[in-house]
C-alpha cells in the first residue's frame, strides 16, 4: 500500500514567485489527507494532479489566513466539479464559524456533505480501521495543532507452508487469515492467523507540526516517525526573532527530529527573505544528516519499515 506526499505550499506567511503558501497532500490508498490549506491550493492541485472527487480529509493547524485562506476556493471548486463525497475538516476552535461564514457569505452551493470537527484535547481525534490522526497543542502566538497520520500494525508475513499444513485450502481462507481473521475447516477446526502469521509488522507515520516554538512535547509526540514535517521559519541566526513570533529554526527542528529518532526530516514554512533554501539546509545538517527544504509540488514516497 503507497503512502506518497506532495508539498503543494512552502512559504511562511506569505507567497514567493517559488513559494506557495503552506499545504501538504498525503495520498493514501483512494483516500486524501490535507495538511493546511493556503491560498491557491486548487491550482497546485491540479499542478499536481490530485483528485478533486477523492475521498478527503483537511486538517488546519491554526486560525491564521495563510495556513486556511484557500478552503474558500477549495469549497467552491469541488462543488463546480459536482464533488459528491463527504468532506471531513478538522481544526482549532474557530474553524466551525469560518467556514459557515463562507457557506452563508459566498454565493455557492455545496454538492457534497461537510463535516467539522473542532479538536479540543491532544489524543486521537480521528480514528479508522487501518490508522489514527493524533493532535497535540504545539506553541505558537495563536493555538496551534500538530497533527499525526499513524498506520496501525499489520498482520505478519503470511506462511503458505504452515496454512498447508494447518489443513486450509489454498483460496479464499488463505486471504482471511492474511487480513488477521480466523477461519473454520470442513471438519470443525478453528485455524487462527498466528498459527500461519509472522509478528505484526509496524505501520507508518507521519508527523506535521503546523507554525510552533521548538518543544520537547513534540519530540515525543513524533518518537519513531518516519517523516517529521516541521516548520522552520528562520535561520539560527534568527533565534530571538523565531523564539518572539512563535516559530522554529532548522537547527531546532533537527534537534526535535533527532530525539524523536525519526526516519528523516523536511523543512517547510520558509520565510520569503530566504531566495534558497541552502543556508537552512546546512543548519540542520549538523544535527540530522536525513534532512531535506521541502519546494512546491516536491513529492515524496513513505515505504514500509520491513520493505
Amino acid at each position: 500500500m503507497s503512502l506518497r506526499g506532495i508539498f503543494l505550499g512552502t512559504a511562511g506567511s506569505i507567497p514567493t514567485s517559488q513559494r506557495n503558501l503552506p499545504a501538504v497532500v498525503v495520498q493514501r490508498e483512494g483516500e486524501l489527507f490535507l495538511f493546511d490549506c493556503g491560498e491557491g491550493i486548487q491550482r497546485q492541485m491540479i499542478n499536481a494532479r490530485v483528485s478533486f472527487h477523492r475521498k478527503m480529509k483537511v486538517f488546519i493547524t491554526h486560525m491564521h489566513g495563510d495556513h486556511l485562506l484557500g478552503l474558500p476556493g477549495l469549497l467552491q471548486t469541488m462543488s463546480l466539479l459536482d464533488r459528491e463525497k463527504k468532506l471531513e475538516i478538522y481544526g482549532p476552535s474557530g474553524i466551525k464559524a469560518f467556514v459557515k461564514a463562507i457557506e452563508r457569505t459566498v454565493q455557492f452551493v455545496l454538492t457534497f456533505p461537510l463535516d467539522i470537527c473542532e479538536v479540543e484535547g491532544s489524543g486521537v481525534i480521528c480514528a479508522e480501521e487501518e490508522y489514527n490522526v493524533e493532535a497535540i497543542w504545539v506553541e505558537h502566538v495563536i493555538p496551534n495543532l500538530a497533527y499525526a497520520l499513524v498506520e496501525k500494525p499489520r498482520p505478519g508475513r503470511f506462511h503458505p507452508e504452515k496454512a498447508k499444513a494447518s489443513g486450509v485450502p489454498e483460496g479464499p481462507l488463505w486471504s482471511k487469515l492474511q487480513r488477521g481473521s480466523a477461519v473454520e475447516l470442513p471438519n470443525g477446526r478453528i485455524v487462527k492467523p498466528e498459527e500461519v502469521l509472522g509478528r505484526p509488522r509496524p505501520g507508518r507515520k507521519i508527523v506535521y507540526t503546523g507554525d510552533t516554538k521548538f518543544l520537547e512535547t513534540i519530540a515525543r509526540f513524533a518518537e519513531g516517525a518516519n517523516l517529521l514535517i516541521h516548520e522552520a521559519t528562520f535561520d539560527d541566526e534568527l533565534r530571538e526573532r523565531a523564539e518572539e513570533d512563535g516559530h522554529s529554526t532548522p537547527s531546532q527542528a533537527a534537534n526535535t527530529a533527532k530525539r524523536a529518532k525519526a526516519k528523516w526530516l523536511i523543512l517547510t514554512h520558509i520565510s520569503a527573505r530566504y531566495k534558497t533554501a541552502d543556508l537552512l539546509l546546512e543548519q540542520a545538517k549538523k544535527t540530522f544528516p536525513q534532512v531535506n527544504v521541502a519546494e512546491d509540488l516536491m513529492r515524496f514516497d513513505i515505504p514500509f519499515p520491513d520493505a
